[in-house]
């Protein structure tokens, strides 16, 4: 059952009514299929995967039951492919944040558990540090040796704490959303909340609701009004906010939020605008 009523509107109503994916004795190869998928969307953030880029030596263990799903899990966080897409471009912070989301299907709570895992990466390495998530007894109280992890802090379930549900939403950016294609980029979602020990704000994933609101750049950003001030002859205005886009001049300076109010009559110029110059729009919605 989902934490909240509002579930369909924060995006989160597609994992509360999903059934966990488990390998059960006598698994079908439609089972055994399902439980790869799953665990490559779980594990990789749901990120595009390439055909090139499966672990078809894993997959193979797994099919013939030499692996279990565990060890499948261990096996594509411990991969190559798991590293050029989230280790050697990331800050540590930021990669900490995914593994205990792709891993523990949480958030970290403060930033106790994140110093720890630095700690930890610093002085074992790599594999230390994503061993730790999954010999840890969490992992094995809620996943054990054949569940494909899954996103917990939507949910309520003991041992879970308040603080777990609202951080997740920094991570989390909807069900079609990948760990890669978010505004932010490499950086800390849960830095400075979690070095202020305080909540994290919920900002509702796109396709939530009726306006496309992915994420918003910055509050206290004044829009810049569009074709001086005009507001066409509908009449309707929207507001674009746009992250990364390069100012005019020398040297090219790019601006982590900006906001413009645009007449619908010349939306689609001002986004292909926007898209010229490197911004990302990161919001479109009615003024």
């Amino acid at each position: 059952m989902a934490i909240t009523a509002a579930a369909s509107r924060l995006g989160t109503a597609a994992y509360g009514e999903a059934a966990r994916v488990e390998l059960r004795p006598y698994a079908t190869k439609e089972d055994i299929e399902n439980v790869i998928r799953a665990t490559y969307r779980q594990v990789l953030g749901n990120d595009y995967l390439m055909a090139s880029e499966r672990l078809v030596s894993a997959e193979s263990l797994l099919r013939d039951g030499n692996l279990t799903v565990k060890e499948f899990v261990r096996a594509v966080a411990k991969s190559e492919l798991y590293k050029t897409k989230f280790f050697y471009n990331s800050f540590q912070t930021r990669l900490i944040e995914l593994n205990y989301k792709h891993l523990l299907g949480r958030a970290p709570y403060d930033e106790s558990e994140v110093v720890y895992h630095l700690d930890l990466y610093e002085n074992k390495g790599y594999d230390a540090e994503i061993d730790s998530y999954i010999d840890s007894q969490e992992y094995q109280a809620n996943f054990g040796d054949n569940i494909v992890p899954y996103y917990r802090s939507f949910e309520y379930q003991a041992g879970q704490r308040s603080v777990g549900f609202t951080r997740m939403f920094r991570l989390y950016r909807g069900y079609a959303n990948s760990d890669r294609a978010q505004v932010e980029g490499r950086n800390s979602r849960l830095a400075t909340d979690l070095a202020q020990n305080v909540a994290s704000s919920i900002i509702k994933p796109s396709g939530s609701d009726d306006t496309w609101s992915y994420y918003r750049a910055s509050r206290d950003v004044a829009p810049r009004n569009c074709l001086g001030g005009s507001y066409g002859e509908s009449g309707r205005v929207y507001r674009i906010e746009v992250a990364g886009i390069r100012q005019p001049g020398y040297p090219g300076v790019r601006r982590s939020s900006t906001a413009f109010l645009v007449p619908y009559e010349n939306l689609l110029p001002k986004m292909q605008q926007i898209h010229s110059s490197g911004g990302k729009i990161v919001s479109v919605n009615p003024a």
